[in-house]
């Protein structure tokens, strides 16, 4: 279909434009300026010469950071807690969610209904850790891992997923012989890698990011790095806030806090490209239809 350069569809693309710069530069310079206080020297901090580039090159606020010990472990545990707590969700969520993909199912509805409630209501903190603690998961690993590995959102978005196969392909691999088994394998799963990768990454950046899971059922030597890192500017805040702190100090306590943000988001913010085309995939499903 052809274009026309009419006046109003110059304004109206010319409006869309300054409005996606906006958004751009709204969300670019905060986070330029973190880069910038965390590689700057703590003096140009305190003076307010820091903007989006960084004044006069400091490493000091990262050597802070890592100087602190077990810090490498920790972010060993929050890498194994996102891996882990990924594959094993995944699993959980997929042998889920294809039987609730299926209506003809008896007591799917049901079943359905308790996944819906669930989002809503919940026992509370108190008896979650009542019921962790009788399974002995508390002090270990597990207790990350197994407790959260189904999200109620994740799941419905997966069974809706799954609900946009057409069903003429599943029943064509039936009569040539498949077990639903065969044709969750076969079939439904290498069609469903858009659906799988957006809940991959919504899963892993949960695990990524969560702390205060960790804070209540494990032990300090199996802390995330998430924690690890919550505990480092709650000291350097006390420390700052202190009376009698040079500004020195309370420049550095600035620098570390950006430093920490960067060390804590970067590496899940480096994974999104590489899934950014099963996200593009994902809206497309459905909107064609044949």
């Amino acid at each position: 279909m052809r274009e026309y350069k009419t006046l109003g569809n110059i304004i109206y693309k010319t409006v869309i434009y300054l409005f996606m710069l906006l958004v751009l530069i709204v969300c670019l310079v905060p986070f330029l300026y973190i880069i910038s206080v965390s590689l700057s020297d703590p003096v140009a901090v305190v003076n307010g010469e820091v903007f989006i580039h960084p004044v006069g090159f400091s490493l000091e606020a990262f050597e802070q950071i890592f100087a602190y010990p077990n810090f490498f472990r920790a972010y060993g545990n929050t890498i194994f807690y996102t891996i882990a707590g990924t594959l094993i969700s995944l699993i959980m969520m997929t042998l889920f969610a294809y039987p609730l993909s299926k209506t003809f199912l008896k007591g799917q509805k049901i079943v359905m209904k308790f996944v819906i409630f669930s989002m809503f209501f919940s026992g509370g903190m108190i008896p979650n850790y009542l019921l962790i603690s009788s399974l002995h998961m508390v002090n270990t690993r597990f207790a990350i891992l197994i407790p959260f590995a189904i999200n109620q959102f994740n799941l419905i978005l997966l069974i809706n997923f799954f609900k946009s196969i057409p069903n003429d392909i599943e029943e064509a691999a039936i009569i040539d012989g498949l077990s639903y088994t065969g044709v969750l394998l076969k079939i439904v799963l290498p069609l469903s890698g858009a659906g799988i990768a957006t809940i991959s990454l919504y899963t892993a950046v949960f695990f990524w990011n969560d702390w205060f899971n960790s804070l209540i059922y494990l032990k300090s030597s199996q802390y995330p790095v998430m924690l690890y890192l919550r505990n480092i500017v709650n000291g350097t805040t006390q420390i700052a806030g202190s009376s009698g702190t040079s500004s020195d100090t309370a420049s550095l306590s600035m620098s570390i806090k950006c430093a920490v943000i960067l060390v804590s988001t970067l590496p899940i913010i480096m994974v999104y490209p590489f899934l950014q085309k099963y996200f593009v995939k994902g809206v497309m499903v459905g909107s064609v239809k044949g």
